[in-house]
């Protein structure tokens, strides 16, 4: 899903494109994209575009008459830009808005089409879309610290909790987490001073690096290559692959749909963490450090990713 350093730069470019336009058709090609009744897409064409803004992780148009036009991503949406009046892609493509400029154009590469567009009237209705997260790029400690302790969590769902900070997700937070040398499971009522002061600076430093990135990478045009695995990346999406600050194997634990990668040098003094399927599986046989995997991985190789089922009838 597109996080805050992607969304940022989505939000720029669409602005830059956008600048005094007017939005003057929207068109459907999927109509479950729209999620609002009222105000219609009618009542926003023709409308001047005053600003483009981020809320979390979404997009917000914001148009002449007090309307806002809301979209989120989700994990596979995203964002073209094309001649004014560009047909919609036949199999990705879900809506075009008609600029006075160009056309943008929201895709969504999967089947389950999460994607959404709302259209909400007076900053009283847009302001329902808010979290309630801390923007942590113009906050200062005191108040990140504020916000990260105010229920006791691990550090790795507070800092994706949009009620707690504002669009972070499981990529960044992992590359966050890795650049603060901190364990995903520390509990943030375990925190000292010292600790706050490097995740703080951790997620600052690592968010605006990578809004930098972005801006270099996209330059005057919309971002290309939004994905939540990218090479460069420390940790997230590079399971079994070398942490650049140690050169130790990047570990993971997977819960859900989700994942966390962590070095357990940099972050864990050497220590694993249990995974959910294959500890449950192992119990007390679960490595309890690097040196004990590399000693079992042969044999870790061979285990189904969860205990098979009997399929006898009693």
């Amino acid at each position: 899903m597109p996080e805050l350093p992607d969304v940022t730069v989505y939000v720029e470019r669409v602005a830059q494109l956008t600048s005094n336009a007017t939005l003057d058709r929207v068109r459907l090609a999927s109509p479950f994209v729209l999620r609002t009744v009222t105000p219609t897409l009618r009542d926003v064409e023709g409308k001047r575009v005053k600003s483009t803004r981020r809320m979390g992780k979404r997009i917000v148009l914001c148009l002449a008459d007090d309307l806002f036009v809301v979209v989120h991503l989700m994990v596979s949406g995203r964002f073209r830009w094309g001649d004014k009046g560009s047909k919609i892609p036949g199999k990705l493509g879900l809506a075009a808005f008609d600029f006075s400029t160009g056309t943008l154009l929201l895709t969504e590469a999967s089947s389950k089409k999460r994607a959404s567009i709302h259209v909400v009237r007076g900053e009283a209705d847009l302001a329902a879309f808010d979290r309630g997260g801390l923007e942590v790029m113009t906050a200062n400690k005191p108040a990140f610290v504020r916000a990260m302790t105010r229920i006791n969590h691990t550090l790795k769902r507070a800092l994706t909790d949009p009620t707690i900070l504002s669009g972070i997700g499981n990529g960044y937070s992992d590359e966050i987490l890795h650049a603060a040398k901190l364990s995903p499971m520390r509990l943030t009522s375990q925190m000292s001073d010292e600790e706050w002061t490097r995740l703080f600076d951790a997620t600052q430093k690592t968010l605006k690096d990578w809004i930098e990135r972005l801006r270099a990478e996209s330059k005057d045009s919309l971002p290309e290559k939004v994905t939540a695995f990218r090479p460069e990346m420390a940790v997230h999406g590079r399971y079994g692959k070398p942490c650049p600050a140690c050169g130790s194997k990047v570990q993971r634990i997977t819960y859900a749909d989700n994942e966390t990668n962590y070095c357990a040098t940099c972050q864990m003094d050497g220590k694993l963490l249990a995974d959910r399927s294959l500890s449950r599986l192992l119990k007390d046989d679960w490595p309890k450090s690097l040196e004990e995997l590399e000693e079992k991985r042969p044999a870790l190789a061979t285990l189904p990713a969860k205990p098979e089922r009997s399929t006898k009838k009693r």
